[in-house]
């Protein structure tokens, strides 16, 4: 099995509804997305997956989530917009972009703040 995985970073805006403190406040992050894909197989080339289709497909993703208000996309799912809950989001939505037979999205990681890591 092969994993391979690429990061990008977006900027957004959130609080988060029935959180007791400052978080429950409007604040902005400036999020850094690891996106992991494995792999069963290597094509003809030697690659499970270009980087580069890898990157393209989750910049695309989180292009739709730079400098917006997180609260907007996530509260008419009814859904919190966590760290955990964006993970889970573009887990789904690069999943449908990515996996096929050969290879699959196998964990996404947000980190809102250096230290602090949801992963999905």
């Amino acid at each position: 099995m092969f994993e391979i995985s690429t990061e990008l970073r977006f900027s957004s805006a959130h609080h988060l509804n029935n959180y007791e403190g400052p978080c429950e406040n409007v604040h902005g992050h400036n999020w850094i997305v690891k996106a992991y894909a494995r792999c069963s197989k290597l094509n003809e080339i030697g690659l499970g997956i270009d980087f580069k289709d890898l990157e393209r497909a989750l910049k695309s993703i989180l292009e739709t989530l730079d400098h917006r208000d997180l609260n907007t996309l996530f509260e008419p799912k009814k859904l919190n917009p966590s760290s955990e809950n964006i993970a889970k989001y573009i887990f789904s939505e690069l999943s449908k972009k990515i996996n096929n037979s050969q290879c699959r999205i196998s964990r996404i990681d947000v980190q809102e703040t250096p230290g602090n890591c949801a992963s999905y």
